[in-house]
């Protein structure tokens, strides 16, 4: 009889005990993940590809080809009226016609870190407030006046000679972004 009292003893020790230690592990916080939480908060905003005129003695040179999306704070790009994609396409030609920021005479001089943080820098600028996060650069070429020529003297057939100034990300986003105002 002692020992079946005993038992049922140990039986509902270990019971409470298993409870308890549930109830404690459940109720702990989980480890929050800023980098994880940081990205809830963004969202991508797919940029148009866009062509640039390169000047060069006051006639074009070639043109810049171009895609770049932006990781947005969803709550402020809510908010935003003005025309995303037409500020992206200023901030552009600011920085490749106006700034000159990439000498086609040295590729290799590009800094792709600058760029991005001057893109980054001039659209917060327009929308006077910390918007835009992140720019991706999916795409930066560069096509001469006389490759363009010798392409379409070819009739288009074959891939057109194209001077890579940047290897892109890949961005998988919608093509549907705010657009601001339209």
């Amino acid at each position: 009889m002692l020992k079946l009292l005993l038992t049922g003893l140990w039986v509902c020790i270990v019971t409470l005990g298993a409870v308890y230690a549930s109830v404690q592990m459940s109720a702990a916080p989980a480890p929050v993940d800023e980098e994880a939480k940081k990205k809830e908060l963004l969202e991508v905003v797919r940029g148009e590809a866009i062509t640039v005129p390169m000047i060069a003695n006051g006639n074009i040179a070639g043109y810049f080809i171009g895609r770049i999306s932006f990781m947005m704070d969803k709550e402020k790009a809510k908010a935003i009226t003005l025309p995303i994609t037409e500020l992206m396409t200023d901030q552009l030609f600011t920085l490749l016609v106006g700034n000159k920021m990439v000498d086609l005479s040295r590729p290799g001089a590009f800094d792709l870190e600058k760029f991005k943080s001057s893109v980054k820098d001039g659209m917060n600028e327009k929308f006077k407030d910390q918007v835009v996060a992140e720019v991706l650069v999916e795409q930066l070429d560069y096509m001469s006046k006389e490759d363009i020529r010798t392409n379409a003297a070819r009739g288009g057939k074959g891939a057109p000679a194209v001077q890579k100034i940047v290897d892109g990300v890949t961005v998988d986003a919608p093509a549907a972004a705010p657009s601001g105002g339209h």
